[in-house]
Parts: C-alpha cells; structure tokens; sequence
C-alpha cells in the first residue's frame, strides 16, 4: 500500500488517493469546475502531507482537513491566525466553492447565508483588568 493510501484510508477517500492527496484533488476539482481558490499548499512531510490542504489569500487562509472515521472535509477560515468561521462539508466541491467565494470578497455573512454548513464562530471580549 502506497504513502498516500495508508495515510488517506482507501475505503473513504479513494478519489484523494489516485490524484495523490488531497491538496491536488482540491486544487483538480477547482480547475474543473473554474473556480479561483488561489494556490493550494500542504506540510511536506508526514500524513499531513496528504490530509490537510492551504489556501491562502490576502484576507486570509481556508485550511482544510480530512474526517478519519466518516468521509467529511474539515474547513477552518481564519484571518490573522484566529478561526473566524468554520465547518464540515461533504462534497470536495463544496470545499472549492466556499475557497472561490471568500477569495471573492463574500463576507462572513454571506459565506454562512450561502453555505449553510459553515458557521460563524462566536467572540467573546477579552475581560479587562479592573
């Protein structure tokens, strides 16, 4: 069984498989269906190297995970370093989709009204010494 394979787990991702992880299938599916979600990076080294992708702009990075016990794609869309929505999609199109529309200027609002499966993460003030 290949790097890629054993990290991945043939039986729920065997389309992330053949295109090499999941990074080059995000970035395949974008090219597809001509969606901008800019340039796709992911760690070098280790499992990682296959199961988690970047997608960085300048308002800020989708990071992406795998789920390891049912097929989901983890989304985390973070400005300077902090989570500011995230979800779960199903679809790796969704993935692309959510990437295309934020590179776009979609605001949180909007990201959450069209894609009903990302949520906005709740802020909470720092309290103040008194």
């Amino acid at each position: 069984m290949s790097d890629v394979s054993s990290a991945l787990g043939v039986r729920l991702y065997p389309d992330l498989a053949e295109r090499g992880g999941l990074a080059p299938a995000l970035a395949e599916t974008a090219t597809r269906h001509q969606l901008d979600i800019g340039q796709v990076t992911a760690p070098e080294q280790g499992r990682a190297r296959f199961t988690c992708a970047e997608l960085s702009s300048e308002r800020g990075v989708v990071c992406v995970g795998l789920g390891s016990h049912a097929r989901y794609f983890m989304i985390d869309l973070r400005v300077s370093g902090e989570v500011q929505a995230r979800g779960d999609a199903t679809d790796l199109l969704q993935v692309a989709q959510v990437a295309d529309a934020w590179r776009g200027g979609a605001t949180l609002g909007e990201l959450t009204e069209r894609f009903v499966f990302m949520e906005t993460m709740k802020r909470h003030p720092v309290a103040q010494a008194g």
